[in-house]
């Protein structure tokens, strides 16, 4: 009954409670609600993440319905549907709750140790069993929240754990919050950095640039490749040292670094396959997932579900890259098949691309792989932060 990782202060054995012996639970309102244009916000099982919501009771029908409602430091906990997952209300505003809601007014427990027992696995487990799995949706009942068994340690140990896992949730979500930041200034200036609708120039520019873009098919300004595939009944073809990549290796990263499988040179020599040049050529997935793309790292090949883009001598094929979602809706337009969705390379070679000089080509690719990259790192840190967190909340509980 001690967690694997504790803070060196402590040393006691934990104990195991039930949740109604630290906690009253109550249920929300199994009535459906007399919305109104404003009032007493009014909480479902969707606003768990925020416990803000959008939608409104009278102050009538709250003081009729609710004599009991979550305040400062109570605990709502997830019970249809989505089972499980809790939150600390920290406002001081009045508020009511849904069915879909358990509330926890706890009694000398810290309800921020109790936010991230819920994420722990034994709790979790604990919730799990007791959850009705063949409701539609799937339920747990109040009476069962109550005896759900929870481990914990002294008041003083649990407010240790609980503002740490506050405080990694708070940053968790800065990260989050800066990244979805970042998306929506890419987003934004991709509108603005391109032309829009035919027209000669984009509405934002670098200081220096002023002449007009000229509207290109893709093949004026690059060389468009299909793939292949080796026969898969002769070994020899496989197992070498050339990429060869399917259009599911694709979509994720900006950058092709390596592929599942790989091909040898008699493979490639005895297919359809071809090798293509890094840092040129820009991985267009053609079939069924139609315009996924990715920057080819280093050389290597594909199958036959895509028609790679090979920059031509003068062309930045970051540039061309960061148009990707443009060529996506033009290709998803011209895309036909009655099994799954493809299209030829004649289509993919007539799409449209408006064209700058090769210099504003530069600082346009140049200025978007800066934003990727730091897309990217935040990307990284987020997801190196929820691992952080899921192997601290399988160390630091019993």
């Amino acid at each position: 009954m001690v967690p694997k990782l504790r803070f060196p202060e402590f040393t006691a054995t934990w104990e195991q409670r039930k949740l109604n012996e630290i906690a009253s639970i109550y249920d929300g309102t199994h009535q459906t609600p007399r919305y109104t244009s404003n009032g007493i916000p009014f909480l479902s099982v969707e606003n768990i993440t925020t416990l803000q919501s959008s939608k409104f009771i009278s102050e009538k029908d709250f003081l009729r319905d609710f004599p009991v409602y979550p305040k400062k430091g109570d605990v709502l906990l997830t019970r249809i549907g989505d089972v499980g997952t809790a939150n600390v209300y920290e406002r001081n505003q009045k508020v009511a709750f849904y069915v879909s809601l358990a509330l926890l007014k706890l009694r000398e427990t810290d309800p921020y140790f109790v936010n991230a027992s819920f994420r722990s696995n034994s709790t979790r487990k604990e919730v799990w069993k007791r959850t009705l799995h063949i409701a539609f949706p799937k339920k747990i009942n109040k009476n069962e929240i109550g005896k759900v068994n929870i481990q914990i340690p002294s008041l003083a140990e649990q407010r240790k754990i609980g503002i740490f896992f506050y405080s990694l949730d708070r940053l968790i979500t800065l990260h989050q919050r800066k990244l979805e930041g970042l998306s929506k200034l890419k987003k934004s200036l991709l509108q603005k950095m391109f032309p829009k609708n035919g027209s000669l120039g984009p509405e934002l520019r670098f200081p220096g640039f002023t002449g007009d873009w000229e509207q290109r098919e893709l093949k004026d300004v690059a060389e468009i490749v299909g793939g292949g595939t080796p026969s898969t009944s002769v070994p020899a073809y496989w197992n070498g040292s050339i990429d060869w990549y399917s259009p599911t290796e694709i979509g994720q990263e900006n950058f092709a670094k390596g592929s599942k499988r790989k091909i040898s040179n008699e493979g490639l020599n005895n297919s359809s396959a071809k090798l293509l040049p890094a840092h040129k050529t820009i991985l267009f997935t053609s079939r069924a997932t139609i315009g996924e793309a990715a920057i080819l790292e280093r050389e290597g090949a594909t199958n036959q579900g895509f028609q790679s883009i090979v920059t031509k001598e003068g062309v930045d094929v970051y540039f061309l890259y960061s148009y990707k979602h443009h060529l996506k809706k033009q290709a998803l337009i011209k895309a036909s098949g009655s099994t799954f969705l493809e299209i030829s390379k004649n289509e993919v070679e007539g799409l449209h691309v408006p064209v700058p000089s090769g210099e504003e080509q530069a600082k346009i690719g140049s200025f978007f792989k800066l934003v990727d990259k730091a897309i990217t790192l935040h990307q990284r840190k987020l997801e190196s932060l929820k691992k952080l967190k899921k192997s601290l909340l399988q160390q630091m509980f019993v």
